[in-house]
């Protein structure tokens, strides 16, 4: 699930871009797809050079950075499911009264709220800079912990706690103590934590932009785990796969 953490090393300006440029490649930071420079791709009929190519990727996959942004959970921006709703519909061009009926709140509710965002915004801003000013005073970043650094969780978590808080040396000594070399599972921990750990190890059996009958999920996770109904209600619960309604498919949840 690396691809999913690929936008939290990036700045604020390739991130709104939604794509880093290399030496060699244009990469979109959304989902990792790189474009190589000096290749001619084909889309849709149409001929396009690397830049080209990658920005035609992210209008048909991500459109713009605010639409993939604001369908990811909004605890990883720090706003509320309402301010979501809001800041959805502001991206459509609604104005204020036409939010407020939408969402069903007051007229002076939405007008709070777009305070509250402004107030929320100019904190970001400031909070970005002591954090950067700490590292370079300290030359220690906040994810450095005395128990190894704590590795960025996937964005499509289902809860955001210190279930989540997850070091190098943890992730290290739970992959060896429960997992054989072949990447199987030894046993299922019963610990929160353990369990987001190994199921991380577990997913790089699977691949995005791909449906997977309830078959082949069953025959790959039967492979590393006898009981491997146990470990896919798992990757549903805690929010690494997504299931069809009628039960059928799976895709790795983006």
């Amino acid at each position: 699930m690396e691809e999913n953490n690929r936008m939290w090393d990036e700045d604020i300006e390739t991130i709104v871009k939604g794509y880093r440029e290399t030496n060699e490649h244009f990469v979109c930071v959304l989902c990792g797809c790189t474009f190589e420079k000096g290749r001619i791709y084909k889309v849709e009929g149409e001929l396009y050079d690397a830049f080209g190519a990658v920005k035609k990727h992210m209008q048909q996959k991500h459109g713009e950075t605010i639409d993939y942004l604001l369908s990811r959970n909004p605890e990883l921006m720090g706003i509320s499911e309402i301010q979501q709703r809001i800041l959805t519909l502001m991206s459509q061009g609604k104005d204020d009264k036409m939010i407020a009926k939408e969402v069903g709140i007051a007229h002076s509710t939405v007008r709070n709220h777009r305070y509250k965002l402004r107030e929320k915004e100019k904190q970001a801003k400031l909070f970005v800079a002591l954090m950067q000013s700490l590292e370079e005073k300290t030359s220690r970043c906040m994810s450095q912990s005395d128990n190894g650094v704590i590795e960025h969780l996937h964005d499509t978590a289902t809860m955001m706690d210190d279930r989540y808080n997850i070091t190098d040396t943890e992730r290290e000594k739970t992959i060896k103590a429960y997992m054989d070399t072949n990447g199987a599972i030894k046993q299922f921990p019963a610990k929160e934590k353990k369990k987001i750990i190994i199921l991380r190890e577990v997913m790089k059996n699977f691949t995005k932009d791909r449906e997977y009958p309830e078959k082949e999920i069953n025959r790959t996770l039967g492979r590393l785990y006898e009981d491997y109904a146990t470990i896919r209600r798992a990757l549903i619960e805690y929010g690494f796969l997504d299931r069809s309604d009628d039960c059928q498919t799976y895709r790795v949840k983006e």
